[in-house]
């Protein structure tokens, strides 16, 4: 098992549905990109996050985090999503912290490809 930081303590929050606790991890001028396959989407705010999540609607999701790394005021997860129980892809996510908040959010999605099973 690995030790919480602030990446792992978020998307426990999110998947919780508690976007108040996830929110209060950011900064509130927090940059991010999430990148899935139809596309990406980008803001500038917690608020623009936290709406983005919001948006997505009720959903049995969920993120398990399979690797985590620290490295300064940089914070990296790798695992799997999966929805209602089933595994839907692999994600790979990098924060900046400061000041003990994320302040720069980086992830990306790909439901075919994971790091950590052999090729067919």
């Amino acid at each position: 098992m690995f030790e919480a930081n602030h990446l792992t303590r978020y998307y426990a929050a999110v998947d919780a549905g508690d976007f108040s606790l996830a929110a209060a991890a950011l900064a509130p001028d927090v940059t991010f990109a999430i990148h899935l396959p139809a596309g990406a989407s980008r803001g500038s705010t917690s608020g623009e996050l936290i709406d983005y999540l919001s948006g997505r609607g009720d959903v049995d999701r969920a993120h398990h985090p399979l690797r985590t790394g620290v490295d300064g005021d940089l914070e990296f997860v790798y695992g799997e999503v999966t929805q209602d129980g089933a595994t839907t892809g692999s994600f790979l996510a990098a924060v900046r912290v400061r000041d003990g908040l994320i302040d720069r959010y980086q992830v990306s999605f790909d439901p075919e490809l994971s790091l950590l099973q052999e090729a067919p």
